[in-house]
Order: structure tokens, then C-alpha cells, then sequence
């Protein structure tokens, strides 16, 4: 089983921390203050999430980065090249406190993310969803709320998309990044905050 890690402690960083501790996965939490700044947090998750170091967090085999955009750049700087490792791209090109639209110059937001994360496998999920329904019950209406994931790597999507599917919710595969993390970007793509749900 992939060991995860979580930077970022904010509303999506929590939310799946939630969703992991509501199926008792492991995962190590981590933000820009330090573990003893998280004890609140993970005293309510439970046992099997437990707070750590950044360095710690990133060194997992599937890493979720959910940071405010201005804050990318400084909460990846310095870490060793991911090896190959996943990573997944939660975040969206919004400065939070303003909800104000960051400029791309036509780029693909997971573009100029994948820059921040060398050697990572980014698999653009969990971003496109309101965060109480990314930790709220993924059962709704009779069906399965429906996760959209993109990557360039196929391997690193069925990861993710098992990931997803073992948390309860329906994953949709919409292909590399440049179609898919296009879809789900927010603000600018058709399919964020569409809380969709699939019916078997």
C-alpha cells in the first residue's frame, strides 16, 4: 500500500485528511508552522493521521500539495527531486484571501505547478470540488460523487484513481494535463464546484 503525505493543513489539506481518516488510511500531515501547530487537527482525525515535518510529508509515496498559490513556490522550495514519486496537484491559481484570479499568461495552472515539484508524476484531483464534500460522505442520491483526475503519466493516474475509488467516490480519468487539469481549473474551467454524482 502507498504510504501519503499532505502539505498543506488549509481547507482542501484537511478535507482529505478527513476523507483518509474516515477509511482509517495512514497519512502524514504538514504545514508551513510546524507539527505542534497541527495537534488540534490530527487529535480530531484520529489515529491514523499523524502530524510531521514538511520534509517528512513530501517524502511519502503519493504526496497531495494544497497551498495557497502564492505560497507554492515557498512550500516546495529546497525539497529533493521526487524520484518518480506521485504528487498530486490540488491547488487552484486563486490568491485565497482576495478570491482574485492569479495570472497564467495562457498556461495551464498544473503547467507551472509541475515546474515547482522535479521528477514528480502530477496527477491534477481534489481540487475541483467544495472541500466539505471532498470530506463529507462520497454516497449521495443512491450513487457515488464523482473526483476528476489528469496526468501525463498513465501508471500515476490509476494510482490516484484507485485512491479515489477506495475513498469512496466515483474517479473519472479525463487524460493528461493539458485537456484534463484545463477541465477542472478553477477559475476558467466548465467542471469545478459540479458536485456530480454517478449512479451503478
Amino acid at each position: 500500500m502507498n504510504t501519503i503525505g499532505i502539505l498543506g493543513a488549509g481547507a482542501i489539506g484537511s478535507a482529505f485528511a478527513r476523507a483518509l481518516a474516515r477509511q482509517g488510511i495512514p497519512a502524514v500531515i504538514a504545514n508551513s508552522r510546524g507539527p505542534e501547530s497541527l495537534q488540534d487537527l490530527v487529535r480530531e482525525l484520529g489515529p491514523s493521521i499523524r502530524a510531521g515535518t514538511r520534509e517528512e510529508a513530501a517524502a511519502q509515496d503519493i504526496v497531495l500539495v494544497a497551498v495557497n498559490w502564492s505560497k507554492l513556490p515557498a512550500a516546495l522550495a529546497g525539497l529533493p527531486d521526487f524520484g518518480g514519486r506521485i504528487v498530486i496537484d490540488a491547488n487552484n491559481p486563486i490568491e485565497a484571501a482576495l478570491f482574485k484570479p492569479v495570472e497564467l499568461h495562457g498556461r495551464v495552472s498544473s503547467e507551472v505547478f509541475v515546474e515547482l515539484v522535479p521528477g514528480a508524476r502530477v496527477v491534477k484531483a481534489f481540487n475541483h470540488l467544495q472541500p466539505q464534500l471532498v470530506s463529507g460522505a462520497p454516497g449521495a442520491e443512491g450513487g457515488r460523487r464523482v473526483l476528476f483526475l489528469s496526468g501525463d503519466d498513465a501508471r500515476a493516474r490509476a494510482a490516484v484513481g484507485a485512491l479515489i475509488e477506495q475513498l469512496g467516490f466515483f474517479a473519472i480519468d479525463l487524460g493528461p494535463l493539458a485537456i484534463g487539469a484545463r477541465l477542472v481549473q478553477f477559475p476558467g474551467g466548465p467542471l469545478p464546484a459540479l458536485n456530480l454524482v454517478r449512479f451503478d
